[in-house]
């Protein structure tokens, strides 16, 4: 009787050793501890070995190897036809996604040089197909431009991608880096695939300051109109940081800016302008509510630093879309464009 009621117990004290470390595995697949959680939160580029693809995703440095597939650049319908130039709506891909836009194509003898226009936040709920920087699309195509404006994922047509804002905010990057691999893949006729600039407005600024970091001989000139910082932390601090939603998602997947400061720097521009290429035009206003002019004097002078070639035009009064001096603006912007795409 004794011998039967030790074997018991010894069998139920191994059923229960068992049972719970079977639960402690679960647990911790479930939950792993801190240091597993944060492994690429804290470490910068050059941390781990395989280069920044393998450290983490979402940054720059991983855009610095991504092989990029834009292609399929696909006119549409005609969404209008001036005297000197023809709209269409087009589509191409990038990544896994399609994406959306359109394109102003000067009449004439082409080919002619062609400008990616990157527009500023626009809520997507309301946003359309080629909205913001309408002016610019049809000044630019009117003095011999083909005008590419690509809507980004999940804006019009284009495909959607429900990550975080922050991976968003990287993929429209990657989007207008496709935009152009489009152009360089296409076969239509009209396009001078040796001669592409870029601009950006505001948001499509910060974009356009990534996408010269990340690749940095993909452009040959680039204007950024009232952009903001190469800082991704002072756009955090400004526009997300009261969203307590954004905020609380970011903190769980990232950290934030005081806790994983590398992080932050792998996803700001201004840490790699040592590795920009093109000329560099920047415009902004004295009375721009929406972005500071301190933003593009930092920005100007943290350039010319590494080298690069910048110029900072200040407009007296001006707020964050140009008003009164817009035509100047523009005439510089296409001045400016001229001597690096047309005159080679």
């Amino acid at each position: 009787m004794f011998k039967n009621n030790k074997n018991l117990s010894l069998w139920l004290i191994a059923i229960f050793i068992v049972s719970g470390l079977i639960i402690s595995w679960r647990l911790f697949l479930k939950n792993p501890p801190a240091a597993v959680n944060n492994l690429n939160k804290s470490q910068t580029a050059n941390d781990l070995e395989g280069g920044p693809a393998a450290f983490q995703p979402v940054s720059l440095p991983a855009l610095f190897e991504k092989d990029f597939n834009g292609s399929n650049l696909t006119l549409g319908r005609v969404i209008l036809e001036t005297d000197k130039h023809i709209r269409y709506y087009i589509t191409y891909q990038s990544g896994e996604l399609t994406i959306s836009g359109i394109i102003n194509v000067p009449k004439g003898e082409g080919p002619f040089p062609v400008l990616i226009l990157n527009h500023g936040h626009i809520d997507t709920s309301v946003y359309t197909n080629g909205r913001g920087l309408r002016r610019e699309q049809d000044f630019l195509a009117d003095n011999g431009y083909v005008v590419i404006h690509p809507d980004y994922r999940n804006h019009a047509d284009s495909g959607k991608d429900d990550r975080d804002k922050l991976a968003v905010r990287l993929g429209y990057v990657e989007d207008v880096i496709n935009a152009v691999y489009a152009v360089k893949n296409s076969a239509l006729p009209f396009l001078d695939k040796e001669n592409i600039g870029m601009f950006g407005h505001s948001m499509g600024g910060g974009i356009t300051l990534s996408v010269l970091v990340a690749q940095p001989d993909l452009v040959d000139a680039a204007v950024l109109y009232a952009p903001v910082s190469g800082d991704m932390r002072k756009s955090f601090e400004r526009w997300l940081e009261n969203d307590s939603a954004s905020t609380a998602e970011i903190t769980q997947l990232y950290g934030l800016p005081n806790e994983v400061p590398d992080f932050w720097d792998n996803l700001s521009a201004e840490t790699f302008y040592q590795r920009i290429q093109a000329p560099v035009m920047i415009f902004h206003g004295t009375a721009d509510e929406s972005v500071p002019l301190a933003w593009s004097q930092e920005t100007l002078e943290l350039l010319k630093t590494v080298g690069v070639e910048a110029n900072l035009i200040i407009y007296d009064g001006e707020v964050h879309e140009f008003v009164n001096r817009f035509a100047d603006f523009m005439q510089s912007t296409k001045e400016f464009f001229d001597r690096q795409l047309k005159s080679v």
